[in-house]
C-alpha cells in the first residue's frame, strides 16, 4: 500500500531493477552475448575455478543449468571442456581464444552499460546508493522481529502501562 512517500519501495525497485536488466541484456546481445554467457566468461576469467561444480556455485545457478549454458557455449567455439585425471567424473572448463576475444566484447559493453547508470550520479551518491541496496537485502534476508504472538501481528501493552 502507497503512503505518503510514495509507492511502496519494493515495487519502485523491482520495476527499476527489470528496467536496468532489460537494457543490460539488450547491450550484451549486440554483441553477441548474455547475460549466463557474460557471468560464466566472467567467472572463468576472474576466479579460474577448478570445475563445474565450483563455477556453477561462482555463477549464481544450478548444475543442470550450467550444463545447458556450456553445452551452447562449447558448441559455439566459446570453452572447452574436459574430465579431470585425477577425477574422471569433473569436467574442468576452459576458454578458448574465441571465448577471450567475446569475453573483452562483453566486458566492453558492460563497462559502457555501467558508465550509463552512473550518469549524472556523484561519488558520494552512488556510496549511498550501494549502502542503501546492501540494506534492503538485508532487511528482507535477516530473520523477522519476533512479536511475541504466533500469528505474527504486533503485541500492544495495556493502555494503562
Amino acid at each position: 500500500m502507497a503512503d505518503s512517500f510514495g509507492p511502496p519501495i519494493g515495487l519502485v525497485l523491482s520495476q527499476t531493477a527489470k528496467t536496468v536488466s532489460r537494457v543490460f541484456d539488450d547491450a550484451l546481445a549486440a554483441v553477441g552475448g548474455s547475460v549466463p554467457i557474460w557471468l560464466v566468461l566472467l567467472t572463468l576469467k576472474s576466479r579460474r575455478p577448478a570445475n563445474q561444480r565450483e563455477l556453477a556455485r561462482a555463477v549464481g545457478i544450478q548444475g543442470a543449468t550450467l550444463t545447458h549454458h556450456l553445452n551452447a557455449m562449447e558448441a559455439d567455439g566459446l570453452i572447452t571442456r574436459r574430465r579431470d585425471p585425477a577425477n574422471r567424473r569433473i569436467h574442468q572448463v576452459t576458454l578458448t581464444e574465441r571465448g577471450e576475444e567475446l569475453f573483452l566484447k562483453l566486458a566492453a559493453a558492460a563497462q559502457s552499460h555501467d558508465q550509463r547508470l552512473r550518469q549524472g550520479l556523484a561519488p558520494e551518491e552512488i556510496a549511498t546508493l550501494h549502502r542503501l541496496l546492501n540494506r534492503l537485502q538485508d532487511n528482507v534476508t535477516a530473520e523477522p522481529p519476533d512479536t511475541g504472538r504466533p500469528d505474527g501481528s504486533l503485541q500492544c501493552p495495556p493502555e494503562n502501562e
